[in-house]
This record gives C-alpha cells, structure tokens and sequence, in this order.
C-alpha cells in the first residue's frame, strides 16, 4: 500500500475517504524543517548553503511516515498545489532520504488537485510527476531572503530601537504603506464648501430631490460656495425664480458581474462584508477546502474550468430560469504575472450546493462558503439592465440650473444574488426612483437646504485595502498576504481601531530608521522587483543563486 503524505489531517480525512482501504495517509502537519533562528542558518559565503532543521514537533510526524515506509515502499507526496506545497514535498523527500526512510528503489512521486474530490484526486493520481525543482528554488530564494534581511536587519534595529521587534522583507513595506497614510491624515487640512439641494414637487404632487448645479448662468464647481453667505445669496435665488423642466434623458445602462474570487478579493470582499480580517478569512477557507467544499483559496487565478462554468450555467438556470444565463460563457483571463501562482479561481466544488444544503455548522464556514457560492454564480449570470434619467430644472431666465438623477432597474440579472461591497461608504443619487416628469412642466418648490460640507482625509487603510494595495505595488504574494499583514499587529506595530488599521508609535519609529539607513529595503519598487525575479525563478527562467548573490553584494555593501 503506498504512502500518501498531505499537511493537515483534516485534508487526511477527506482524501483517505476517496482512495479507500488501498492507500495509507499520513499528514506531516505543515512544514516538518525550518532555518533554525540563528547565526549562520544560511552561508553567503558557501554558496547560500542552507542548514535545516527538523522541528522538534514534527519528529513524531516524520517517525510516522518512516514506520508506514517501512512496510510500504512507495511514497506518494499530495501537498498543496503551490509553492509552500511544492516546499512541503521537498523537505518532506529530503529528510526521509537523510533518515535512509527512502532508499534507492523506493518510488518518489509527487501529485496535486485543485480540489479534494473524487474525480479530482482520481485524475491527479493518474497525473503523477517530480517535485518541481524551479518552484522549489524560489521558495529556497525567498526563504533565504527573509533570513538575510530579518538577521541582518533586526539586531541593528534592536540595539538602535529598543522594544523593536523585528525588521522583515515585505513586512517593512507594508509598514510603510500605513505610515505614509498616516502622515498624509496628520498633513491633511479639510476645506469648506456647500451645496444646495431643493425638494420639487410634479403637477401630480410627487416629490423628487434635485441639486444645484448652476448659478447665475455658471457651472459650478466644487468649491464655488465657499461659506454660509454665498450659499443662502444661492439659496435666495432660487426661492425667488419660478423652476421648470427643461430636459428629460433616460438612457439604458448595464452593469455586468465581478470576476470570480482570487485570494486578494476574497480577503476583500470578506473584510467588508463579514468584518473578516485576512488570516480569520483564509484558515476558514482552508477549512473549507479541505472539507472538499471549495477550491484552492491561494491563487492569483481568475479563470474557471470549462466544466466549471458548464456546472454553475446549469445551477443558474434550475434555479432561477434560463433568461438568467447569458447566450455565451463569462471568459475571466488572469493578469497574474506568474502562472506558478494562477490555480483557477475560488469557487465551489458543487455549484448546485448552497450553504444551506450543505448543513455546515460552523458559522464562519458557513457565512465564507455563501459568500463564495453566490460570487461564483453572480459571474456566470446576465448582467443587470437599467434605465438611467437625468432631469434638468432651471429657471426662465437662466440663472439656475438643477439637475435630478435616478435609476430604474428593468432586469436584475445577476443583481438578484449578489453585488460587490465597497470600501468606503458613497450615497449614490442615482439609485433613486424619479417620478413621471415631462419637458415644460413646472417644478414645483418644496424646500431649498444649503448643505455645509468639509473634504475628508485619506481614509485609513483596512486589512482589505491594503491587501488591494500591496497587490498594485506587485508586493507580496496569495500566500502571504494574510501572514504580512498579521506580523505586523502581532509585533505591536499597527493596531486595529474600527476595522482600520492605525501605526503606532514603535511602528513608525522603525520605518523613520529604515527610511534613513536602509531606504532601498523598504523601496516599494526594489520589492517588486524582488518579487518579479522571484516569479522567474518558479518559472526557471532565473537561477535563484544568481538572484540572491546580487541581492547579498549590494546588502552587505
């Protein structure tokens, strides 16, 4: 009976129900050898020669997976399907060679779904191939990285900042993102300005709102009404004119469905709709995974499989009809620049199954996998059509201008279960229903408020803003943007006030000391480009030695 070694032994369970009695699993519970903390763990000298260790937790784990070799002499190596994975699988093959646990004839095998199902399981053990060296190498290269940083960096960081924690690769500039906020916030002097809203009355005696948008034959800006005074001298010439309808223009529009989730915008999404920070998020969608629920939820994937979408059209229609389904599939490309990073998108094994009949218990699961089912299903459906009007209302003599807006929704389509959330709260006009209006009617005043208002700050940064923007600055990758951003409160560097997360002091002094001796390290640009040279490696387009002697020469310069 050969070995089959996965991380967790949740993933055990549910994989060991597929392959049956023939097949002996075993997890190794995550990552069985690390760097151990310490001077020397990587040599620049030597070539970057990396001493590893065995965890002193994972020798039982690895005990376990040499008693089953002994009796079966056959190795299957079923890790995640990404870098970590890739890693997991290596270690794993390594330390049970240097333990004589694999001999010569012992058969290595390396194998990856993108789901734990059965027909999943089934193909990829049909599939099996090596450990993927190149993908093996950039973990190698990144892990390498961070050590050389985080050793060289943190001991100058605690004899010059004491109480500071630690100074990491990613870590840093993620800091930084939040204290340059925080600077712009401090920076930040508001501004006053009005506007004038009028509630209108039709002939038939049905209210609409407008706003000002002219005054004395000028379009207004902004900041035109600039205080108290100028706004009721506005408010005055208004109630002193008779209104009328000058224009009615409705004109159709459409709104067509996100993309299918990725590990960023599902971290997004689940920040602003469930209140859900990144590692909450991601250890419950790994749950999830490995009960065989959802897909892989590390990905910078967008796309779908061709059975997939067919599944999800097919769900559509059953349940809400077939005008529900547009005549052709939603083709979602990946931007990803590294295709080791881009499984498929986040979607669920079942595409008939919603929470409710999957009976899952947990609330967290629960709320996550309806998030997700209804993300995936809203990405196959028609798109919403509507109708947009816009009214203009002035005056005879053309000294004011209001304008009204609504909108009607005439077919929900995908609208019906699901529509993104924002990041920060805006009231839209449009989304309100006008009454019948016709050209040359009269308008009839109800009211006229001057409304004061202040421009706002830059807003702080959430765990899903700033997830968004550390993946517009190419920092950071699926797999690590939940731990960056949990290292950095971990460390007592940032805090959480209201779901935004705000540096504190400690934080801020370590980035000042960065920016002053080490300003390259936390350059947003020399990160990404780190990051681009990384992709290359998994890619083997780039030997990770090369990338980290360049790295070393300027470092230690």
């Amino acid at each position: 009976m050969p070995v089959v070694v996965v991380e967790s032994p949740a993933k055990a369970k549910t994989i060991n129900k597929y392959l049956g009695d023939d097949y002996i699993v075993l997890a190794s519970y995550g990552h069985v050898r690390d760097l151990p903390p310490k001077d020397g763990s990587v040599d620049p000298e030597n070539g970057f020669e990396m001493l590893w260790e065995v965890a002193s937790d994972s020798k039982k784990h690895m005990k376990a997976i040499a008693d089953a070799l002994k009796d079966d002499n056959s190795l299957i190596l079923a890790t995640d399907p990404d870098r970590e994975g890739e890693a997991i699988s290596w270690h794993l093959q390594e330390a049970l060679t240097k333990r004589k646990s694999i001999k010569k004839d012992t058969p290595v095998s390396r194998v990856t779904f993108n789901a734990i199902t059965k027909s999943a399981v089934s193909h990829a053990m049909k599939n099996a191939r090596q450990v993927d060296m190149p993908l093996v190498e950039a973990y190698l290269a990144r892990r390498a990285l961070d050590y050389l940083v985080g050793f060289n960096l943190s001991p100058v960081l605690w004899r010059k900042l004491p109480g500071s924690k630690s100074a990491g690769r990613v870590q840093s500039v993620c800091l930084r993102i939040l204290t340059e906020r925080e600077t712009e916030i401090e920076a930040f002097r508001n501004r006053e300005y009005w506007s004038v809203r009028v509630v209108l009355a039709s002939p038939r005696g049905q209210e609409y709102e407008a706003r000002l948008i002219s005054l004395a034959g000028k379009k207004l800006d902004k900041f035109d009404l600039e205080n108290q005074t100028q706004a009721e001298l506005a408010e005055q010439a208004i109630s002193s004119r008779e209104l009328k309808i000058k224009a009615v223009e409705a004109k159709p529009a459409s709104r067509n469905p996100s993309a299918p989730f990725m590990t960023s915008t599902l971290q997004q999404e689940a920040s602003r709709k469930l209140g859900m920070g990144a590692r909450q998020t991601m250890s419950t969608a790994q749950r999830l995974y490995e009960a065989g629920y959802i897909t892989y939820m590390r990905t910078d994937g967008i796309d779908m499989a061709p059975e997939a979408v067919t599944m999800a059209r097919d769900a559509i229609k059953n349940r809400y009809g077939a005008n529900y389904i547009p005549p052709n599939p939603r083709v979602y490309k990946n931007k990803a620049k590294n295709a080791q990073e881009a499984h498929e998108c986040i979607r669920p094994t079942d595409m008939t199954m919603d929470a409710d009949s999957l009976k899952i218990i947990d609330g967290d699961q629960r709320k996550l996998y309806d998030l997700i089912w209804k993300r995936t299903l809203a990405c196959q459906m028609e798109g919403a059509r509507l109708e947009r009007t816009a009214v203009e209302i002035g005056s005879d003599d053309g000294q004011i201008g209001l304008r009204a807006t609504g909108q009607v929704i005439l077919f929900d389509g995908f609208l019906r279960i699901y529509e993104e959330g924002r990041d920060d709260e805006v009231i839209e006009d449009e989304d309100k229903r006008l009454p019948q209006l016709n050209e040359s009617e009269k308008a009839d005043k109800r009211s006229v408020k001057p409304e004061q208002h202040f421009t706002q700050p830059p807003p702080r940064f959430t765990e899903a803003t700033l997830v968004k923007r550390m993946e517009e600055l190419g920092i950071g990758r699926p797999s690590t943007y939940a731990s960056i951003v949990t290292t950095i409160q971990d460390r007592g560097y940032v805090s959480k006030d209201r779901n935004r997360l705000v540096p504190e002091d400690k934080g801020r002094l370590v980035i000042a000391f960065l920016e002053n001796y080490f300003r390259r390290y936390v350059g947003y640009g020399f990160t990404a480009e780190l990051e681009a040279q990384l992709d290359d490696v998994s890619a083997g387009d780039r030997d990770y030695k090369d990338v980290l002697g360049r790295f070393w020469q300027d470092f230690s310069a």
